[in-house]
């Protein structure tokens, strides 16, 4: 049974910059639910609300109507994994026994069979068995990235939340981390978010994406409700044409090159995600 999110009068922010302000929004369903919008907006903002990373400044955040304010920690963890965007986590040890660390909030520091089992299992499912034995400080920013993945897979989470999981990949490896986490979503009937910049590649695999902008929900649906011109236009001030590709939408941006990066920014201009 999924582990439903539901978010009321959520406002949330840092010191002086107020990021959101009476949010609503439930995800109840299983699926690839992909987090869109440009620089600013408060995607991975929202995602740390979802994780009580970030204490909201007013409403409430609720998994399976839980205030999520008055659980613990460990609870939340047997529920929620969360993949950063980048990490500055190093582990002077082996790719296995980093994967393994998902495990913790599960079985503490008893390492069980079972518990290795899964591990082994996420790093197939992440093409990473031949890595296994290999120091996690000596791998790569994309073989690090995927190996963040496949611990937060070893977590075996009922909510699984990924901040820009395929930035440090190439185009072969971003289509293949994202058809794998919706299979993963479909197949184990849990709600995986992503946060995803890349409009064609969330078109292609999420089953529903949401589209912030200056604080509010610019659009929520399935990708043709989503992926249009219009919204293009008005979340991230560009042209552009979408048309349909294997039954999505597939966006071809139009560019002016007579304008500098400071005279037309986006929509969401702030630096703080």
């Amino acid at each position: 049974m999924v582990v439903k999110i539901e978010a009321r009068g959520l406002g949330l922010g840092y010191g002086e910059t107020r990021i959101w302000k009476d949010l609503n929004l439930d995800i109840t369903e299983p699926g690839l639910v992909g987090i869109l919008g440009p620089n600013g907006v408060g995607k991975s903002t929202f995602m740390y609300a979802l994780n009580k990373i970030l204490e909201p400044i007013e409403g409430t955040v609720y998994l399976d109507g839980v205030d999520i304010q008055t659980m613990d920690y460990k609870d939340i963890a047997k529920l929620v994994a969360y993949v950063p965007q980048q990490s500055n986590e190093t582990f002077a040890m082996s790719v296995l026994d980093t994967v393994m660390m998902g495990r913790y909030p599960i079985s503490g520091f008893t390492t069980t069979e079972e518990d290795v089992r899964i591990a082994i299992r996420c790093l197939k499912m992440m093409n990473l068995t031949d890595l296994a034995m290999r120091n996690f400080n000596e791998l790569s920013a994309g073989q690090h990235q995927k190996v963040m993945i496949a611990r937060g897979l070893a977590q075996q989470p009922q909510i699984l939340m990924l901040d820009e999981p395929t930035s440090n990949l190439d185009i072969f490896h971003q289509v293949y981390v994202m058809k794998l986490l919706r299979d993963i979503a479909k197949e184990q009937g849990i709600i995986v978010l992503v946060i995803c910049h890349d409009l064609n590649v969330a078109s292609r695999f999420a089953d529903r994406l949401i589209l912030l902008n200056k604080g509010h929900i610019a659009a929520d649906g399935p990708s043709e409700v989503v992926i249009t011109p219009e919204n293009i236009k008005n979340v991230y001030n560009m042209d552009a044409d979408v048309v349909n590709s294997d039954g999505r939408p597939y966006v071809i941006y139009h560019v002016d090159e007579s304008v500098s990066m400071g005279e037309k920014p986006p929509s969401g201009s702030k630096e703080v995600d």
